[in-house]
């Protein structure tokens, strides 16, 4: 089990805001993108992807043994038909743009941790990429190493017309409530910023200081609201997603 810090850590629903930021760095690998562009399906679907992705992230890192068997069971399943989704290497990446999304928005919004909760934290989200059969190896030894890794990564990446067409897809999608499509703007943007500099440019996404100013200003906004909201509202979303695996799992 986790302690309660990582707990409070990782269930927070701020850390949701980087969500966006997390699949495009991924699919700016090419291998990537072509697996989602043939598998997955933003347009139509973006709720649905959305909390698999979650129901994943907090069985994990938060669950218990059960929780965690029954979410990777369900991803091996899905990723059977995806050509080298057992590439480890590949699932590193995924892992790490999970990892480094939820470190990098937890900053923006309450700044830097202590080194004993980021060092915690950063050692729990190595599940992520060993649930996927990473071998535990393969998962940079410290955070200085983490950074080093990712940098790098960073600097090898190629944003394809596939990884174009999921950012489009991810941002106006066929279907979606209205309130999704009404937020869409804002997680666009708040996305956008958070994106690497070199990344944001391959994705052809405009960015002056005008939008920067305002992504800005809606960072002030959350960081008022984050630290306003008790911890259990904040960690809802964490316990509900939780317990709709459990019954899931319970009714079968």
């Amino acid at each position: 089990m986790v302690s309660r810090a990582v707990e409070r850590y990782a269930a927070d629903a701020v850390l949701i805001v980087g969500g966006a930021r997390a699949i495009l760095l991924q699919v700016a690998d090419p291998v990537v993108a072509a697996g989602v562009a043939r598998h997955s399906d933003f347009a139509n679907r973006p709720i649905e992807r959305l909390r698999n992705t979650l129901t994943y992230a907090y069985a994990v890192v938060l669950g218990d043994e059960d929780d965690a068997a029954a979410v990777t069971k369900h991803v091996d399943r899905a990723h059977i038909p995806v050509d080298r989704a057992e590439d480890a290497e590949l699932q590193l990446w995924v892992a790490a743009t999970l990892y480094d999304t939820a470190a990098l928005v937890h900053e923006v919004v309450y700044g830097p941790p202590e080194a004993a909760l980021s060092d915690e934290v950063y050692r729990e989200y190595e599940r992520l990429g060993t649930s996927l059969q990473m071998p535990a190896d393969l998962w940079p030894a410290s955070r200085a190493d983490f950074g080093a890794y990712f940098s790098a990564r960073v600097e090898t990446l190629r944003v394809t017309d596939d990884a174009r067409r999921i950012a489009h897809d991810l941002f106006a999608p066929k279907t979606a409530p209205l309130w999704l499509r009404a937020g869409l703007p804002l997680a666009k943007l708040l996305t956008i910023d958070l994106l690497p500099a070199s990344v944001r440019e391959a994705y052809g996404f405009r960015w002056d200081a005008r939008r920067q100013r305002r992504a800005q200003a809606a960072w002030r906004v959350i960081r008022v609201v984050a630290r306003l909201l008790p911890a259990r509202v904040k960690s809802s979303p964490a316990r509900q997603y939780l317990a709709r695996l459990r019954a899931l799992n319970a009714g079968r």
